[in-house]
């Protein structure tokens, strides 16, 4: 009769998990929150800020290269005194002769080089986005077990005080001589157990908080 007792205290413990687990879990997940933690994510990692400072490098290049038109012309002049010029050379020029030079074959490099330059700045930027889809797939996945350790411990949370009534009730009846002490030790070994869980449950939750916060590069209380 009294191990009926405990079987059925048993069993209906088990319907309070699983009721629990039932009305939690497809609540709790806010894409639109989700949205603001990637949003801060790309804004605060630091390597996200390393490939979008890359690939600005990337622009730079190109408009580095677009100037280096000015590069296949070039000027010089030569100043001639009059009375050196005359003593030496009386036909020579005086004064001031300027010189302007035209490079064929730079400019000719130059299309190759901008093509390079353009290039070289969408490897980056590709580089960017592909970082950019796993730094996406790394924070939802962390957030995802956030919300799953939070959902666990309320769980854990709620069995523990269903726990916690049925032992207090289980006691009441072993004060009354209702029942053995084996069976009151069996309940208080399962809330004992319970309790147990509830802790390494809480320990997930630092856990998974903190490493989701290690990809947004603040503390989640500060992101409404």
């Amino acid at each position: 009769m009294y191990m009926r007792c405990i079987i059925l205290l048993l069993f209906f413990l088990s319907l309070s998990i699983v009721s629990h687990a039932q009305e939690s879990l497809h609540t709790e997940v806010s894409y639109e929150y989700l949205d603001k933690l990637l949003a801060v994510a790309q804004k605060n990692y630091p390597k996200a800020r390393m490939y979008s400072a890359r690939v600005e490098m990337g622009n730079f290049g190109i408009k580095r290269a677009k100037l280096s038109y000015f590069e296949v012309l070039s000027f010089s002049y030569v100043y001639s005194p009059s009375q050196y010029a005359n003593a030496i050379n009386p036909n020579f020029l005086n004064g001031y002769q300027f010189g302007f030079f035209f490079n064929i074959g730079s400019l000719l490099q130059k299309p190759s080089m901008i093509k390079q330059a353009k290039m070289e700045q969408q490897a980056l930027q590709y580089e960017k986005e592909a970082y950019d889809l796993n730094l996406e797939a790394d924070v939802k996945k962390r957030y995802f077990t956030y919300v799953q350790s939070l959902v666990l411990l309320r769980i854990r949370a709620n069995a523990l005080l269903d726990g916690e009534a049925a032992l207090s009730s289980i006691r009441h009846k072993f004060e009354k001589g209702e029942t053995t002490f084996e069976n009151y030790n069996n309940v208080l070994n399962m809330v004992t157990g319970q309790q147990q869980v509830k802790i390494t449950a809480e320990t997930d939750v630092l856990i998974a908080k903190s490493s989701l916060e290690e990809l947004l590069g603040e503390k989640l209380e500060n992101i409404k």
